[in-house]
């Protein structure tokens, strides 16, 4: 039964770059580094570039860019043995084309499967695919975030989508996509979609919508990142919604209250044929520019909080050591 990882963000750039420089290569994982290599796939967000090439975006305000030295970068997400990265988000075009295709490059060079940016929109829109344990994976990644970035037909940036399954742009790009998928005849896909703003505690009903679409389209799992804190989950036709998977790896200021360092590795247990059996969710927390595993105080806070974010979606959930399970019903 393939084991597949999926992640919230992982922001390598600023102070985990600076850290990283003068560290062990897999530092950044903490002790998550065995849990991470023992699953048969891993998906991430990349949240950010990597390239030690390129210019801050400068032609609409960015508060914010995020840039990784390729070299510690590839050699970590190779010794977590991260299969794809999403890059459709609101960073991967922070330092110009210049990075994006460095970015782009780096992944290929290293055979880390990637969906979601390109030089182009369709090659953004082309699905990343893997193999784990016999289990044939496709990715597709999508985003509503910064339509600045967005790929053209013969420019480079992202796949980005209004979120609105109604909107004939939006159903032509999801429709290419999945038709691609469709081609590669994979066993399992996954929808990985950077949406929403930051720091909101739910998703918004028009999200709840596009999601089920996407399963009704025949997505198995959806993977939801963006807003750096976990929301809850959904299972709608046996498929796993996990509406935002929080953040995994960042420098980001931590809200009290909110607790943007605590989430989990998610764990998609699927069987032979790819049909998605248990969802499973390892608490983890950020402290020094690494992911650890959760210790216990905050593994019973982000139990406690999940739970009750999922109450309305009706999920239910067993408890398995410091991990929840939930049981998706095919």
């Amino acid at each position: 039964m393939p084991r597949i990882g999926l992640t919230g963000d992982v922001m390598l750039g600023r102070l985990v770059d600076e850290h990283q420089r003068y560290r062990a290569v897999d530092a950044v994982w903490g002790n998550t580094v065995t849990t991470l290599r023992e699953l048969d796939g891993l998906v991430i967000n990349l949240e950010c570039c990597l390239s030690d090439r390129g210019s801050p975006w400068r032609r609409t305000r960015r508060v914010f860019h995020f840039r990784a030295d390729p070299e510690w970068a590839i050699p970590a997400l190779r010794r977590a043995g991260v299969d794809a990265c999403a890059l459709a988000n609101n960073h991967v075009l922070d330092f110009e084309e210049t990075a994006l295709r460095d970015t782009l490059s780096h992944l290929d060079e290293a055979g880390i499967e990637r969906s979601g940016a390109g030089t182009d929109l369709e090659e953004a829109l082309a699905p990343a695919s893997f193999a784990a344990d016999g289990v044939d994976v496709a990715v597709v990644s999508l985003t509503d975030n910064t339509h600045e970035y967005a790929a053209g037909q013969t420019s480079p940036g992202t796949a980005w989508i209004e979120i609105d399954r109604g909107d004939p742009e939006t159903r032509a790009r999801v429709e290419d996509a999945l038709s691609r998928v469709q081609e590669l005849d994979s066993d399992l896909v996954i929808a990985s979609l950077h949406w929403g703003p930051n720091m909101v505690e739910e998703p918004p009903e028009s999200f709840r919508t596009f999601a089920r679409w996407l399963v009704d389209m025949g997505v198995d799992a959806v993977h939801g990142h963006s807003a750096h804190l976990f929301h809850g989950i959904e299972v709608y036709e046996s498929a796993p919604i996990i509406y935002d998977a929080g953040d995994f790896v960042d420098d980001y200021a931590v809200n009290p209250r909110r607790r943007n360092d605590r989430s989990f590795l998610f764990v998609l247990s699927a069987d032979s044929a790819g049909t998605p059996k248990t969802l499973r969710l390892v608490p983890t927390e950020i402290h020094d520019c690494s992911v650890h595993l959760a210790g216990e105080d905050a593994a019973a806070w982000s139990r406690s909080r999940m739970r009750s974010l999922s109450s309305e979606f009706g999920t239910e959930f067993e408890r398995a050591d410091e991990a929840l399970i939930v049981n998706l019903g095919k």
